[in-house]
């Protein structure tokens, strides 16, 4: 055996070999994202519109100390707590899905204020009259809403405190009660106005809302005192947790919230795996039948490719510290559609290996010359996927920046398992004489001689048709067209134990007010619901649907919540990266085929293609979400591999085929590529077909994006693209 294909084996499996070592066990290397394991993600916006010019510039930076030190003491296992922009807090609290308590401390702005309450019964009576006096205001107490006329001002705030903590009220049943503990100046001001207003009542106030109003018996002057008002003991831990740590320095606005429950995220890995497997084992049973040994060869790459991306993910942490290696769900789907992905430059050096057999090359010199005249279509298709990768990451957010993580790690390693690892295999093949003369392959699609660009014309009113009906019926959807994600309002889906009646639920919605909710039976599962709501009610429609289904073991699988303003950012970020991507691609093809019409070209089909996917998902019915964009993106970056490897074809014919004018060269080199343009896009479709149908209803709108949206690139790619080279080029045009 040469040296040379020695070398390149010890280099393989020296890799593999650390790739395998960052790869098990899984569990440790790799941590699961919030979707799969449950928890909850929060960005939030620190309010600072009331406070002082020199209040804004740090207020959040301390809320983000704040917001640490409270869930710290929470006791959440490795939470991420990051300052995102100038005013906004992003929370992760893996594991976390009791909602309300989590918000409840996170969000409360914790300002304690002691009051004194007025004594005046006749001012009493004027305040509840609607006559407040200047000075004074009405409060109701927490525990038996009595009304109480306060002093706006405070005698003490909850900056002199030093320790808060839980203590047990041994005259009251035992009840939690919260032990308040102040420093020096404090205690002598806590003593002072005890010891002055024997007899008078004290209230005690924490954000606004009056817990208790305890009489002023003696004076206390130990710098100690109590809030009562029948907690719970988690209540009471929570308090004293705020008031320990101390108060934000501005209040809080949960701008986007996603919560998943545990149920769901075991039920996304389920479906995660299945849909991986499914996939995967059509993508590998499909080359070996088809290519045969060489498919066998192309499957042997595939599984060494999954082995690298996870390998990939577990070094993440050494080589970027910091960076934890975390699978999402859309995670699991960019690494199986970058197994899909990753049979396009098999299929492309296979089917270059055929032609160069069909013209009575040797065997050696055809495997040869189809990875050289293979490598640069490979290249230019796979860095355009990844342009729209790295501008995902940039733009994207949480699972779809995991996403995009995998998708790219899935992208470089199949270059590298494609091109070195399966070349390798095959010159080894040769030098030790298993392999001789032949290499057979089945071959459904002949060479065709079609004349695809004389039926431009038609196809230019059948493509502008379908884009018309579906961007009319995306614009006459209006808001309903958006998702939460960029619409703005709140999802909350429940599953029960047996199918529900629908009209109960109805009936529940209206008794709050949420008549104009909508709400949606999962036809493969009916005892799953979800309902979407303009703004938070969860806490109302979860204690409603009990009282309504007192029987039923309801579950809370997830809630997601996005406001106006957050919005409006995801939806400018989300337009941000498919211009972006765009531009990236029309300037790296103008710079590759030294044509700027080519590129002008290839981006209008990447237009077309995404227009028509978002069509067709206002014609079923179907939102627009994140998930969208990031199908969007993908079709993007996918669909132009076809097109390239269309142009660069041409780009070779017009060397060897100088008489033939452009009309000719075009039509000679569609029909040339033609079986490999279905079968790359076939393949990777069955990755697609198989999330669609087994990855769950969270990734059901981004696998039928994509399914629209490759099918779409097929078509574009041989009856768009192509022409519209030839319609900016007159002067080589047939008529």
């Amino acid at each position: 055996m040469e040296r040379r294909i020695l070398f390149k084996i010890i280099l393989i499996l020296a890799l593999l070999g650390v790739c395998a070592y960052f790869t098990f066990p899984l569990n440790k290397r790799i941590n699961l994202g919030l979707d799969l394991k449950g928890g909850m993600h929060l960005v939030l916006k620190v309010d600072t519109a009331q406070l002082s010019k020199e209040a804004k510039e740090d207020a959040a930076d301390r809320a983000l100390e704040v917001i640490r030190n409270r869930i710290d003491q929470f006791g959440v296992r490795e939470p991420s707590i990051q300052k995102q922009g100038t005013d906004e807090i992003v929370v992760q609290l893996p594991g976390v899905t009791e909602r309300d308590r989590a918000i409840e401390l996170i969000g409360k702005t914790a300002l304690l204020e002691f009051k004194l309450v007025s004594a005046d019964m006749d001012k009493l009576k004027q305040a509840l009259g609607g006559n407040v006096p200047d000075g004074y205001e009405l409060k109701y107490a927490q525990e038996d809403n009595e009304p109480l006329l306060l002093e706006k001002e405070a005698v003490l705030t909850g900056e002199a405190l030093t320790n808060a903590a839980v203590r047990f009220d041994q005259s009251q049943f035992n009840e939690p009660i919260v032990g308040l503990q102040f420093n020096s100046d404090g205690a002598k001001k806590f003593a002072q106005v005890t010891s002055n207003n024997v007899g008078r009542r004290l209230a005690i106030v924490l954000d606004g809302k009056l817990q208790s109003a305890p009489r002023i018996k003696e004076a206390i002057p130990s710098g100690e005192a109590v809030i009562t008002g029948r907690f719970s003991v988690e209540q009471a831990q929570d308090l004293s947790i705020v008031l320990r740590v101390g108060a934000l320095p501005a209040p809080m606005h949960i701008e986007e919230e996603r919560t998943v429950g545990p149920l769901l995220g075991q039920d996304s890995i389920n479906k995660g795996i299945k849909a991986s497997m499914i996939g995967s084992i059509l993508v590998l049973v499909f080359m070996a039948f088809y290519y045969l040994l060489a498919g066998l060869v192309a499957d042997i790459a595939l599984v060494l490719n999954l082995l690298m991306i996870l390998g990939s993910l577990g070094m993440l942490p050494l080589l970027f510290p910091g960076v934890s290696a975390t699978l999402t769900l859309p995670g699991i789907a960019g690494i199986v559609l970058s197994l899909g992905m990753a049979v396009d430059a098999n299929v492309l050096i296979n089917e270059r290996i055929r032609e160069e057999l069909s013209t009575g090359k040797p065997l050696r010199s055809a495997i040869a010359n189809g990875y050289s005249r293979a490598f640069s279509a490979i290249f230019d298709s796979n860095f355009t996927t990844l342009i729209a990768a790295f501008l995902l990451f940039q733009f994207g957010t949480g699972p779809i920046r995991g996403f995009a993580v995998t998708l790219t790690i899935g992208l470089i390693a199949s270059m590298f398992t494609a091109i070195v690892v399966t070349r390798t295999i095959f010159e080894v093949l040769l030098s030790s004489g298993l392999l001789k003369n032949k290499l057979v392959m089945l071959q459904f699609i002949g060479q065709t001689k079609f004349d695809f660009i004389g039926k431009r014309r038609i196809f230019y009113f059948i493509s502008l048709l379908v884009i018309t009906v579906g961007l009319f019926s995306f614009f006459a959807k209006g808001k309903k067209a958006y998702g939460i994600d960029f619409a703005g309002g709140q999802i909350q889906e429940y599953s029960f134990k047996t199918a529900p009646d629908i009209n109960k639920i109805r009936e529940a919605l209206k008794s709050l007010n949420l008549g104009d909710a909508s709400l949606q039976q999962f036809k493969e599962d009916p005892r799953v619901i979800l309902i979407r709501t303009a703004s938070d009610r969860n806490k109302e429609l979860s204690a409603k649907l009990k009282e309504v289904f007192p029987r039923e073991e309801m579950q809370i699988l997830r809630i997601e919540h996005v406001g106006p303003v957050a919005g409006k950012h995801l939806q400018g970020k989300a337009i941000s990266a498919l211009v972006w991507s765009l531009v990236g691609i029309l300037i790296y093809v103008a710079f590759r085929f030294k044509h700027f019409n080519f590129a002008i070209a290839g981006v209008i089909a990447l237009f077309h293609d995404v227009l028509v996917a978002l069509g067709f998902l206002a014609i079923t019915g179907r939102q627009v979400d994140l998930l969208s964009i990031t199908a969007f993106l993908t079709i993007a970056g996918y669909s132009i591999n076809d097109t390239i490897v269309i142009y660069d074809r041409v780009r070779e014919n017009a060397r060897i085929y100088r008489k033939l004018n452009l009309y000719e060269l075009i039509n000679l080199s569609v029909n040339q590529t033609l079986g490999r343009t279905l079968l790359t896009s076939g393949v990777t479709l069955l990755v697609v077909v198989a999330i669609l149908f087994y990855g769950g209803e969270v990734l059901s709108n981004f696998a039928f994006t994509l399914l629209v949206g490759f099918i779409s690139g097929v078509y574009s790619t041989v009856y768009i693209a192509s022409p519209l080279v030839l319609a900016w080029n007159r002067k080589g045009a047939k008529t």
